[in-house]
């Protein structure tokens, strides 16, 4: 088994402006991991820029487009990559001095702008589902699948957004499909650098070393 330290470790050794995905299904705790490991880090001398995907959703209208319960409209239609990659992903990569860190707020559903400062040898750690999308994946420095099935990411949603716990409810078919579509098509445990088991219902975490 290995410990956050030694990923942290492997992290802060990559080249200046790099850019690590926590990717997994909703429940998955990619924000807790992703929270986790950006004091070790920096303990090892980096900046750590954290952001999530989650903060470049497209508007209601275009995410519903296909329909409420539509599984494909989840996992095409939800996030706007392009405002991802232009405000976010290639700005940190030329070394721009800002970046914008989040273009959206869904919970208001309105257009937003969020610009930080970020130094020459800063790391991003940007979290979020289906950051292995055949459009996306060849974009990270290093990425990291979080494993978990779906009773148990349904489980902790229902305790964290007071859904219902049942994977095969009929509210949860849109969220469930649109996920076991994403799995099937991109592969991400194949394409992931690290692949991190996390069904222990403590919250611990295990490893399976790809490239660390």
């Amino acid at each position: 088994m290995k410990s956050l330290d030694k990923i942290a470790q492997r992290l802060s050794s990559l080249s200046n402006r790099a850019i690590v995905a926590i990717d997994g299904v909703d429940g998955a705790g990619k924000t807790t991991f992703g929270d986790r490991l950006k004091p070790i880090i920096e303990k090892q001398g980096r900046y750590v820029l954290r952001a999530s995907v989650d903060d470049f959703l497209h508007p209601k209208d275009i995410r519903y487009a296909r329909g409420r319960t539509d599984p494909l409209g989840f996992f095409l239609d939800s996030f706007d990559y392009h405002a991802l990659q232009a405000s976010l992903l290639h700005p940190f990569k030329r070394g721009d001095d800002a970046v914008e860190i989040a273009r959206f707020d869904h919970r208001a559903n309105l257009s937003i702008s969020r610009s930080v400062q970020v130094p020459p040898s800063a790391i991003l750690l940007l979290d979020g589902i289906f950051l292995h999308r055949n459009d996306l994946y060849d974009q990270w420095d290093y990425s990291i699948f979080l494993d978990i099935d779906f009773n148990l990411s349904f489980a902790r949603l229902a305790q964290r957004d007071g859904i219902d716990p049942n994977p095969f409810a009929t509210c949860n078919y849109r969220y469930l499909h649109g996920q076991e579509l994403y799995l099937a098509k991109c592969n991400p445990k194949q394409r992931a650098d690290l692949i991190v088991d996390v069904r222990d219902a403590n919250g611990s975490y295990k490893y399976a070393d790809l490239d660390l």
